[in-house]
């Protein structure tokens, strides 16, 4: 058939989608993180929370080895863009080079199912940080939605893979857990924690935030928060987030938080376009949140904690960031609203500059790296053997050659 007006354009937007070298329509590529000053980006590992049973725990493992998968081939296919960094002096030295800085964190827990030795496995791929809970309670803990817990914060599970963290030398994550969970994860941890990316209850009080008792538990462990901009933490955000909750089930896609259906099915993608538009809609009629507003969460949290314990976080799947914020990757973005990160002084002591600076987790991996070595010297460097899998579920995308690379950009709704 004679091929339609539309389609020489098709093709360019899915060259450009796919191939990271190119400034393409993904929130996250080579080019925008070049030009934000991006030099070093987690890629995650992400798992939407199931059931909590064995059939449960095998497709999350399995969903799991298949973006671990991804991120090891988009390394591979782009050596001379970027490498993956398994240690504080790896992202030094891969940075001297001119490339950019892969490293690998866990979103969820439930990916390891039951199986401490998991974890272990997970490090030998290169995973440097993993969270206790997403949305939904996980076997390790509770999360901080649905607000009832199911667990009284962490279980035996959760601590005994705490501890296998700090041994082996994975940073403990406890953004979308529980202040229960929060609290315990970060009393029972050998080594410093993190918030990968909440901001804080004093500002917006919301079950993603941290409260003050938190945050001032972090800074006694030597932990961080990395505050984020994603907006529907950073103001009320007149019940967008029902609205999605809802329009989704309207247009018969899974519910936010949970493992979603393949971008590359024609029919999806038409209802996501769907979602983005009405969600776009729904966002005219209501201001979003802006960075000068954001950055009252960021000053909150080091009058709290002190400087040295904040830091600014990324949610590069979240269309969701506040006005200012918007695709720039590293950079902050500009205009008036962007004003306050320029000259912004923190408690009259230091600029936003310290907040966001080069070394930002770099010199906490130094610090968990030590820790890890000083408390366990006996297994350092020790091999572990690597489970990996060749089953396609449907999340096949993620384990297609020639679909290898964004892992947080697949939803248009900013869950």
């Amino acid at each position: 058939r004679p091929p339609r007006a539309d389609e020489p354009r098709q093709r360019a937007e899915e060259e450009r989608r796919d191939d990271p070298t190119l400034w393409g329509p993904n929130q996250v590529d080579f080019a925008k993180m070049r030009a934000g000053g991006l030099d070093v980006a987690f890629f995650i590992v992400y798992v939407g929370q199931g059931n909590l049973d064995a059939k449960g725990f095998e497709v999350a493992r399995r969903i799991a080895d298949q973006k671990f998968d991804a991120i090891e081939r988009m390394c591979r296919r782009f050596p001379t863009h970027i490498e993956l960094a398994r240690t504080a002096d790896d992202v030094e030295r891969i940075a001297r080079t001119g490339r950019l800085v892969a490293c690998i964190g866990i979103e969820n827990g439930y990916a390891m199912g039951e199986d401490i030795g998991a974890i272990a496995e997970f490090h030998a791929r290169g995973a440097r940080y993993m969270s206790i809970t997403h949305n939904r309670h996980s076997q390790l803990g509770d999360s901080n939605t649905p607000e009832d817990g199911i667990h009284g914060g962490l279980t035996d599970l959760g601590r005994r893979a705490i501890e296998e963290m700090n041994r082996v030398g994975i940073m403990v994550d406890v953004s979308h857990a529980s202040e229960t969970t929060t609290l315990q994860t970060i009393a029972h941890s050998k080594a410093p924690v993190i918030a990968s990316h909440s901001s804080v209850d004093a500002v917006l009080e919301h079950g993603r935030n941290l409260s003050d008792t938190e945050l001032r538990a972090l800074k006694a462990n030597g932990g961080v928060v990395q505050c984020v901009a994603f907006a529907s933490y950073v103001k009320d955000d007149g019940g967008r987030w029902d609205f999605i909750v809802r329009t989704r089930e309207e247009l018969g896609l899974p519910a936010p938080g949970g493992n979603q259906p393949v971008p590359d099915d024609p029919e999806v993608r038409a209802k996501m376009c769907e979602l983005r538009d009405r969600v776009r809609a729904f966002d005219a009629e209501n201001r979003r949140a802006n960075v000068s507003e954001f950055v009252d969460h960021v000053d909150h949290a080091v009058a709290v904690a002190g400087i040295d314990h904040v830091r600014r976080g990324g949610e590069r799947s979240a269309i969701d960031l506040a006005t200012g914020a918007e695709e720039r990757s590293g950079a902050v973005g500009s205009g008036p609203e962007s004003a306050r990160y320029d000259d912004l002084e923190l408690n009259g002591e230091e600029t936003m500059t310290q907040v966001v600076p080069g070394e930002n987790i770099a010199l906490w991996v130094v610090d968990v790296e030590s820790g890890h070595r000083h408390l366990f010297a006996d297994v350092a460097g020790e091999e572990w053997g690597v489970v990996r899998s060749d089953d396609r579920s449907r999340l096949a995308w993620f384990a297609d050659e020639d679909r290898a690379t964004w892992l947080w950009t697949a939803r248009a709704d900013g869950s």
